[in-house]
């Protein structure tokens, strides 16, 4: 089962992706107006069993971020082996992960455009698993870290490379810019650990891999993101964690390779699908 945010017809949406479209779930529902109520009240599988016999009532639909209104997204750096090793600073695995907010505003939906600024062409690619919290709570130990999850998705966390060295300890505004990134194309339910131990995430640009790697090789693994961001805050229903992207985005390659309009970018993640987007740039 996949749950999604679209637009048909001029109007916004949520509700389970069929073969030939998708099955509004909304007016169904009416006490959860969006996908992200549905997640907060612990809803899917109340959503997937209200698509038992029915067919797909929207064809002709454009997915959209998966939760737009999603109020937290808290997302991991630096979080492969190989990927440490890019920064070419000498430094060790580090202790502690490292972390930064991105906002709803930033992120678009499955084949919608990645949008390039004016201000800056150095726009970049990460593909990464993100985690959508089901259930929330404090200091929340690692054993215990997989039963919070509630779904899974896709991130590709575009990012403006050099604006996010543009202060000494933060990388907040190049990671903001609106409609810079997507996440998608839709929630998958998580209901086994394998769906994240085995995943595996492989990023393209025009066909080009230039990311592959598994998420086992995490220098933090999720069961430790969880413990440690609920640490120091309490995680809630309907939080998104964008876990880390692999080696290989376009700025650490020898030339750097930023993205250009007209360029297609898709992540694939077994088990989820493929988020992919194309490349545009801001119109006045």
């Amino acid at each position: 089962m996949k749950f999604a945010t679209y637009t048909s017809g001029g109007a916004t949406h949520y509700g389970a992706v069929a073969e030939q479209g998708m099955i509004a779930l909304g007016d169904a529902f009416p006490q959860w107006p969006t996908l992200f109520d549905a997640v907060q009240a612990g809803g899917l599988d109340k959503l997937a069993r209200a698509t038992e016999g029915k067919s797909a009532t929207h064809t002709d639909v454009e997915y959209e971020m998966v939760m737009p209104n999603a109020r937290r997204i808290l997302c991991v750096g630096v979080n492969f082996p190989d990927r440490n090793a890019e920064y070419k600073d000498g430094s060790d695995q580090p202790k502690f992960m490292s972390l930064f907010p991105r906002f709803a505003s930033g992120f678009t939906g499955h084949d919608r455009p990645l949008i390039r600024p004016p201000e800056s062409h150095m726009l970049d690619y990460e593909g990464e698993v993100a985690i959508v919290i089901g259930k929330g709570g404090r200091r929340i130990a690692q054993a215990d870290a997989y039963d919070h999850i509630a779904a899974l998705t896709i991130c590709n966390e575009g990012t403006i490379r050099d604006w996010v060295r543009h202060a000494k300890f933060n990388v907040t505004q190049g990671k903001n810019w609106d409609r810079s990134g997507a996440i998608g194309p839709w929630l998958v339910p998580f209901t086994d650990a394998s769906q994240l131990d085995d995943a595996r995430i492989i990023t393209r640009v025009n066909g080009e891999v230039r990311q592959d790697d598994v998420l086992s090789r995490m220098m933090h693994p999720i069961r430790r993101e969880i413990e440690y961001i609920s640490t120091f805050m309490a995680l809630e229903p309907g939080d998104i964690i964008v876990t880390g992207t692999p080696t290989g985005s376009g700025a650490r390659l020898d030339p750097p390779q930023f993205l250009q309009p007209g360029d297609v970018v898709e992540v694939e993640v077994n088990g989820i699908g493929t988020l992919r987007n194309t490349i545009e740039d801001e119109t006045p």
